[in-house]
């Protein structure tokens, strides 16, 4: 259920980091010359993209966490793995 193009176990790019701003009182995805702020869920997948965890293992989590439904889990959380590997925010 991984298209191929995502990278089996995601970080956050060299140069790409996640970071709480207060005066936003929102975290935010760092990158260069770029702001990226998360909303909601968004955070959670984001600080579960350390390189070590899998994909598969990500989506477990949060539906254990939100006690969701895995398969719509499981496609919020790809829908938003290849937006970033597009904007080049995330690597495997």
């Amino acid at each position: 259920q991984n298209p191929s193009h995502l990278p089996e176990r995601p970080r956050l790019a060299p140069g790409v980091r996640l970071h709480f701003d207060q005066a936003r009182d929102a975290w935010v995805l760092l990158g260069p010359e770029r702001v990226i702020e998360t909303e909601g869920p968004a955070s959670e997948i984001l600080r579960r993209c350390d390189g070590t965890r899998t994909i598969a293992q990500i989506v477990d989590e949060l539906a254990a966490e939100y006690n969701a439904d895995r398969e719509v889990i499981a496609g919020d959380v790809t829908d938003m793995l290849v937006e970033l590997v597009t904007k080049r925010m995330l690597a495997g």
